[in-house]
């Protein structure tokens, strides 16, 4: 455990030391904030450590954790941001929190377009934002965004809130393709076909269409591989046996897509430690751990998705430019705000 964490702990904050047998010195570590939780996280990190000997020391949190790099400045600990949204990335970007990654390897195994044309995120496994259709009630194969908006499905739509970073990456990139004013009266007509306020997590979403309170909702594909496994809470895997995965606009733009991703933090203590993990998390290796592990789209070229994931269908991803939807984020969350989404459906 590093000693320059100890004040994190009154934000609340979890600090995770992941270690395994064999010794190391202080050099040989890489400091992480996440957002990522760390359960997800610590199979990539022990196979990192068994690979290099590096340890990583972890601080979690749901928030704040590029505000508290940008106040600590140039006496950050923190090595390496570790992040889902593009959102989030952008943010990061803008803070000034950030270095430029300067690695052929990460150049040579993530695509460009996970990549910010700046260097200072690059993205590390892909989610599409898809819909879940009850089994039961809803009969058809395919779908788009748009269709949504279709008044054949009013008091049928789940969703959690209209400002969570998940579904701003969806209205951002509907406001790409058909601009603010097509997109404004596209969300006003969602609005009017949810089935109750938006609340709770993905899961809850699932939940309510096994209970019958809608028929199709919006979530991210890999909550449906936590469903299906979830030991834990065997009634999970009933919610996720009574819905189907539907790929929106599949015989079109394709699928909206979003990223988890990495930064390296422009006063990183242990840079060249955390140029290597961020080498490794875009390996081969790493990739199909998080294929397999996090239900997640691998974004290393050749890596295939799991068994599981392959069996929900095909994913055909929107080609749009996640830098782009970044830059529609604002215009998407006051848009929110506008038509009053999160007030539900106004009668």
């Amino acid at each position: 455990m590093i000693h320059s964490l100890r004040f994190l702990g009154s934000l609340g904050l979890l600090l995770t030391s992941i270690s395994v047998s064999g010794s190391a010195t202080a050099d040989e570590f890489v400091n992480i904030y996440s957002y990522r939780q760390p359960y997800l996280i610590q199979p990539l990190l022990k196979a990192f450590e068994k690979k290099t000997g590096i340890k990583s020391n972890i601080v979690f949190s749901n928030k704040g954790l590029g505000e508290r790099i940008a106040a600590e400045g140039k006496n950050s600990p923190a090595d390496v941001l570790l992040t889902v949204d593009i959102g989030r990335l952008d943010s990061a970007k803008q803070l000034g929190i950030a270095a430029p990654i300067s690695s052929e390897i990460v150049s040579t195994n993530i695509p460009a377009s996970f990549r910010d044309p700046d260097g200072e995120w690059v993205g590390l496994t892909a989610r599409s934002r898809i819909v879940y259709a009850s089994r039961e009630r809803v009969k058809q194969d395919t779908i788009t965004y748009e269709e949504l908006a279709d008044p054949k499905w009013k008091g049928r739509i789940c969703t959690r809130s209209g400002q969570h970073s998940y579904t701003l990456g969806l209205i951002a990139s509907m406001i790409a393709h058909h601009g603010e004013k097509e997109t404004e009266k596209w969300l006003e007509a969602v609005k009017n076909n949810l089935a109750r306020k938006p609340t709770g997590n993905d899961r809850a979403q699932v939940k309510s269409i096994y209970s019958g309170e809608c028929d199709i909702a919006l979530g991210n594909t890999y909550y449906m591989g936590s469903m299906e496994t979830n030991e834990k809470e065997p009634e999970q895997k009933e919610w996720a046996a009574s819905v189907r995965l539907l790929f929106p606009n599949s015989d079109g733009r394709g699928s909206h897509v979003n990223i988890s991703g990495v930064i390296l933090a422009k006063h990183a203590p242990h840079k060249e430690n955390a140029i290597k993990l961020i080498e490794y998390l875009t390996s081969e290796e790493a990739q199909h751990i998080y294929a397999e592990i996090n239900f997640e789209y691998p974004v290393t070229p050749g890596v295939p998705v799991s068994d599981r994931v392959k069996s929900w269908g095909t994913l055909k991803p929107d080609d749009l430019s996640l830098s782009e939807i970044a830059a529609h984020r604002k215009s998407a969350s006051e848009m929110v705000d506008r038509v009053g989404f999160d007030d539900g459906p106004s009668s």
